[in-house]
């Protein structure tokens, strides 16, 4: 089975669109957390074990771990061994690096740490994202379109055709789907532009930050997956929901926004 059946699959039995981003902030956590032997470890138990049920992925963000130095690495291991096999695992890093280095990157997520599906650059072109592709069961989404205020500066400029870049990249990865685990990372707060983009990549799935916080809206997304339903797609919140709360409360909270969310996008 291909990660993208795979991903269409999980979605249709887990009735769920959503991805929570575990990005560690040991300063957000409640003092109860805290206090604990193992901070990090107990916090993402408490939020995997209150939301398992209601989510399609959890996306780790590397940074949040390899800020923590060697520890951060146990910690990351430690993770990734709590999420059932029914959800996806997402690994956050946007790598992409000439070939050799993208081969050693693929290895280290993929096969080392198990990872379901990793996020990538395509600034180096297509030999630096390939090594990724190689491995059908695992899924390789591509930075087309971001949902940070400096998108503006690289992603939106018009080549000499006419189209924007991140036209460009969407339109590529179609070329280069050969195994059919290539999807695209699209921000939610460029809806109108992340409309065009999966208008140009149809079929490909979609893992969309930039909801909440950010603010994204949910409800613009549904309306656009209703009419391009070929796409799957995950819609990724983390802050808004696992640090809805910093008391006691916050894994119950956690759950209170991810079912509300989900919801929406339902």
């Amino acid at each position: 089975m291909s990660f993208t059946d795979r991903l269409s699959s999980l979605i249709d039995s887990k009735k769920s669109h959503l991805c929570i981003g575990l990005d560690v902030q040991p300063e957000k956590f409640p003092k109860s957390v805290i206090s604990s032997a193992d901070p990090v470890i107990e916090f993402n138990t408490q939020i995997i074990k209150y939301t398992e049920d209601i989510v399609a992925a959890y996306k780790i963000n590397l940074a949040f771990y390899e800020a923590l130095g060697n520890e951060g690495y146990r910690l990351l291991e430690k993770t990734l061994s709590m999420i059932p096999d029914e959800v996806l695992s997402i690994a956050d890093g946007k790598r992409g690096d000439i070939g050799t280095s993208s081969e050693m990157y693929a290895k280290a997520l993929f096969t080392e740490l198990e990872f379901d599906a990793v996020t990538v650059n395509p600034y180096m072109g297509h030999d630096s994202i390939e090594p990724f592709t190689r491995y059908p069961e695992k899924g390789v989404f591509v930075l087309v379109l971001t949902s940070n205020p400096g998108a503006m500066d690289f992603q939106k400029f018009n080549g000499g055709n006419g189209n924007p870049l991140y036209i460009e990249v969407a339109t590529k990865l179609s070329g280069w789907n050969k195994n059919d685990n290539i999807g695209m990372v699209l921000g939610a707060t460029h809806p109108e532009e992340l409309k065009r983009a999966v208008e140009s990549a149809p079929g490909l799935p979609c893992l969309i930050p930039g909801v909440g916080k950010q603010g994204g809206d949910p409800k613009e997304l549904k309306k656009i997956f209703s009419n391009n339903r070929s796409n799957s797609f995950l819609v990724n919140s983390s802050s808004a929901i696992i640090y809805a709360s910093n008391r006691e409360d916050f894994a119950s909270r956690a759950r209170e926004e991810a079912k509300s969310l989900r919801e929406v996008l339902n």
